[in-house]
């Protein structure tokens, strides 16, 4: 039986950038099935968005990067030119491409690249559109379909959704109930699908 996990992710989030290399593997690995959730930090669950946190910890936000993207060799640029941005309009890209079968988390990454490595403003739907477009997609009729109503209330699912589950930051990951929060817990993650 195929297993399915849940994956919520801010299309801002420079740890969703950092874990997808990871989490592709595993998604091959265990032959998983992923119900794609973009959303935002949830502040209602306690999530704190990184320019509302007292400068130390924005500080050291800097450092874990630097860490991390070393740890991972993988390119990002700690202070990108157009973040904190608006995902929203990246999210309903990602959604759009998942509702039509298209691989909604290859693009979900190649956005969240151009924004943590390329220093893309992301909110521009030229940028959205060629970034889409070097995937081999249809980047127009993608953007085109930010704005469908069902693409605007599947946005708005997600966002209830991960706060009815408990979801506060990004990524997490949920299998069977159980969150996985932060790139860094995908080893627990990965021990949890072995087990069953």
């Amino acid at each position: 039986m195929q297993k399915t996990v849940y994956y919520y992710h801010a299309l801002s989030s420079p740890w969703a950038y950092l874990g997808w290399p990871q989490f592709k593997a595993m998604i091959e690995k265990h032959n998983l099935h992923v119900v794609v959730r973009p959303t935002r930090i949830v502040t209602e669950n306690g999530g704190v968005p990184l320019r509302s946190r007292p400068q130390p910890r924005q500080d050291y936000h800097a450092v874990e990067l630097d860490r991390w993207r070393k740890r991972l060799n993988m390119p990002l640029v700690l202070k990108p030119k157009h973040y904190p941005t608006n995902n929203e309009y990246s999210a309903r890209m990602v959604i759009a491409a998942d509702r039509l079968g298209l691989p909604a988390l290859e693009l979900s990454h190649a956005l969240l690249h151009a924004l943590w490595s390329e220093e893309l403003d992301v909110t521009m739907s030229s940028v959205r559109i060629d970034v889409a477009n070097r995937l081999g997609l249809d980047g127009a009729r993608l953007q085109a379909m930010e704005g469908d109503p069902a693409v605007m209330k599947a946005w708005q699912d997600s966002q209830a959704e991960a706060q009815a589950k408990g979801v506060f930051g990004t990524p997490t990951w949920i299998y069977k109930d159980v969150l996985y929060w932060g790139q860094d817990r995908l080893s627990f993650l990965d021990e949890a699908l072995s087990a069953d």
